[in-house]
C-alpha cells in the first residue's frame, strides 16, 4: 500500500542494494538543489533532499543552558552562537535536515530567539529545516503559527499536536512545499499515559488516528512523528500510513531506540520518506576542546551506519559495519 499523492515517485531505494556510495570519510558537501524551489509539496522536497544527500540523519540543534562545551569561549549567547554554528559546519555533510526545538532557544531569553533566526538561516542554505514546537491550538491560532513558523521565519516544516481536533491540523495546511509533522506516537515513556490508552473498539488512541492522517497526507504536506523507542508502533505506523508519508523519528541514541529497528520498519517499500533525529549524541559528543571534531565523527558514524544497515532478502536489516553508539 503506497498511497502516494499524485506525481510522487514510487521508489527511492535510498541506501539499498544496487547503489554504491562514496566513503563517508571524504564527504562532498552538496549545494542546494535548484529544483528544490519547484517542489509541488513537502514530501517531494524531502524525496529530492534524500536523494541528494543520501542519509536520513536529522541533526537536532537543541542546546541547553549549561550544556555548552568548555572549549567554546565568550559570554553565554556568544558562546551558544559559536557552538551551534560550529555544529552546523561540522555535521552539514552528513545530514539531510536540521531540527530546532523551540524551548531550547526560549530558555536563553530574547537573545535566544534572535539566535534561532540566525541558526535557521545558516542551516537552511542547503538543508531542510524543522521547528519542533508541537503547536496545538484553535484553528485561527494555528493559522498564525503556520504563518509565523513556515512563512515569516522560513522553516520548511514544523511539528504539530492533533489533540485539539483535526480542524486544527487542516487550518495549518496549504498547497505549497511546507510540511506538518503530526505527533502520532512519541518517544517518551509517558506516551503510554494517553497515546496507548484503549478507546472504543479496543484500539490504542494513537492507532485510531492513522486513517484520518492518511487522508490528510494525500496533500503531500503531512508527515508523522513516531518514536524509535516504540518499534512496534513504528512498524504499525508505516504499514497503516503507506510507504510515502514522511516519518520523523526521534529517540535513536541516548533515548535507547534502535537504529536497525528504525531502518527495518520506517523505510517501507519506497526506501525513503524518513528522517531520523539525533540530538544529544551529537551535541554532547564531547565537552572538551575537540567538541566540533567529536560531533562530526558521531554524525559521520550515524550516516555510515544508515548506509550499511541495508534491508536483506527477508526484509531484515543486515549490519555491514559497526552498530550505532
Amino acid at each position: 500500500m503506497k498511497l502516494c499523492p499524485p506525481g510522487r515517485p514510487q521508489a527511492l531505494r535510498l541506501g539499498t542494494e544496487g547503489r554504491s556510495y562514496p566513503p563517508v570519510e571524504e564527504p562532498k558537501g552538496a549545494e542546494a538543489s535548484p529544483s528544490a524551489g519547484m517542489a509541488k509539496n513537502f514530501a517531494e522536497l524531502l524525496d529530492r533532499a534524500l536523494l541528494d544527500h543520501r542519509t536520513f540523519l536529522t541533526v537536532g540543534l537543541d542546546p541547553r543552558p549549561g550544556g555548552i562545551p568548555a572549549g567554546v569561549g565568550g559570554e553565554e549567547l556568544e558562546a551558544l552562537r559559536g557552538f551551534l554554528l560550529g555544529i552546523i559546519e561540522a555535521t552539514r555533510d552528513y545530514c539531510v535536515a536540521f531540527k530546532m526545538q523551540l524551548a531550547s532557544y526560549l530558555a536563553f531569553g530574547p537573545g535566544g530567539m534572535d539566535l534561532l533566526a540566525e541558526v535557521r538561516a545558516v542551516a537552511a542554505r542547503d538543508r531542510i529545516t524543522i521547528l519542533d514546537l508541537k503547536a496545538s491550538d484553535i484553528p485561527s491560532t494555528m493559522e498564525l503559527y503556520r504563518s509565523a513558523v513556515l512563512e515569516r521565519w522560513g522553516f520548511d516544516a514544523m511539528t504539530v499536536n492533533p489533540y485539539l481536533g483535526w480542524e486544527t491540523i487542516s487550518a495549518a495546511l496549504k498547497e505549497d512545499a511546507k510540511g506538518l509533522f503530526v505527533l502520532l506516537h512519541t518517544s517518551n515513556a509517558g506516551a503510554q499515559d494517553f497515546e496507548e490508552r484503549t478507546v472504543d473498539g479496543g484500539q490504542p488512541l494513537w492507532r485510531t488516528m492513522i486513517p484520518r492522517l492518511r487522508e490528510l497526507s494525500m496533500s503531500g504536506n503531512i508527515g508523522a512523528v513516531v518514536g524509535a523507542t516504540f518499534p512496534e508502533a513504528l512498524t504499525e505506523a508505516r504499514q497503516g500510513l503507506g510507504t510515502c508519508v514522511p516519518l520523523l523519528v526521534p529517540g535513536v541514541g541516548r533515548q535507547g531506540g534502535s537504529l536497525e529497528d528504525v531502518l527495518r520498519s520506517g523505510r517501507g517499500e519506497s526506501g525513503g520518506a524518513l528522517l531520523i533525529n539525533a540530538s544529544r549524541s551529537i551535541l554532547e559528543a564531547s565537552r572538551g576542546s575537540d567538541w566540533k571534531e567529536a560531533a562530526a565523527a558521531e554524525a559521520a558514524h550515524l550516516t555510515r551506519a544508515m548506509r550499511d544497515l541495508r534491508p536483506g532478502p527477508t526484509g531484515t536489516a543486515s549490519p555491514a559495519g559497526p552498530p550505532p553508539r
